[in-house]
């Protein structure tokens, strides 16, 4: 073992211990409180931007639709659904899945090496997933009714990330829960994948489009962000995947960067 692997596991075996010792991880409590405060703490960076976006010409250059503007108004509305799912829903069933699927604490820390490769296996398995039931969603009239909601608005910001219906919500969860089941992860890579699944589920949704964002540190465009993201609000039918394009060029509803470029150019705004 080199010393960068021992730095890594030993910092790694730190962090799981410090965890082990909190009595709040081992609440029913803690699944709904950690989701509401991960999933907040993403959103305020984009929302302090946005709050700023018409004062400073130097932020708004970075918004990808900076015609659009978040009002207090509409955050708050986001802020009263975000709250009301988690309490109502997301707290219920966290507390089901606590007393029926107690969460193990071994004493030891995964690799680091486990980590990565989990946590990647856990976002492109969340990926087909989710790109798939998206895709059914948007073809099947029926079901569109369940994903309408989170279609109010034509340019996505932050806080629209769980602007969703119930079902959706609960979709999204259950993606989310399965997926390192599955693949019978470390409960510290589990909760590293949430952390990292929420970041970039919000970036995708954050409106901006920075030199240091992750879809300009994916090379061969592998990896799409927020232009493709905030595009499939706008244009509807294209850019299914949450986050990778593989799955859109198979299916072929992938809009790229240059075609993106266009249509934001000639795109009229209507609200579906």
């Amino acid at each position: 073992m080199t010393n960068s692997e021992s730095t890594e596991k030993l910092l790694l075996q730190i962090l799981w211990d410090w965890l082990r010792e909190q009595s709040l991880l081992r609440s029913p409590f803690f699944p709904v409180l950690f989701s509401l405060t991960i999933h907040l703490s993403c959103c305020l960076p984009y929302l302090c931007l946005d709050l700023l976006c018409s004062r400073l010409t130097l932020v708004r250059r970075f918004k990808i639709q900076p015609q659009n503007k978040v009002t207090l108004a509409v955050a708050s509305r986001c802020l009263l659904k975000i709250f009301h799912n988690h309490v109502c829903f997301i707290f219920p069933i966290s507390v089901v899945h606590w007393y029926l699927r107690p969460v193990s604490f071994p004493p030891l820390a995964p690799e680091m090496q486990s980590v990565l490769k989990d946590v990647l296996a856990c976002l492109l398995l969340f990926d087909m997933e989710i790109c798939l039931w998206h895709l059914l969603h948007h073809k099947v009239s029926w079901l569109y009714v369940f994903h309408k909601e989170h279609h109010i608005y034509t340019a996505s910001f932050s806080l629209a990330t769980e602007h969703t219906g119930v079902w959706e919500m609960l979709s999204l969860s259950f993606f989310t829960t399965l997926n390192p089941a599955l693949l019978n992860c470390h409960t510290l890579t589990e909760m590293l994948f949430y952390v990292i699944n929420m970041y970039l589920s919000v970036e995708a949704h954050s409106g901006y489009e920075f030199p240091w964002s992750p879809h300009r540190l994916v090379p061969l465009s592998l990896y799409g962000g927020a232009p493709h993201h905030d595009l499939h609000h706008l244009k509807f039918k294209v850019n299914y995947a949450p986050y990778f394009t593989h799955w859109d060029r198979l299916f072929g509803t992938l809009l790229g960067e240059n075609r993106q470029r266009k249509s934001r150019n000639t795109e009229t705004f209507k609200r579906l």
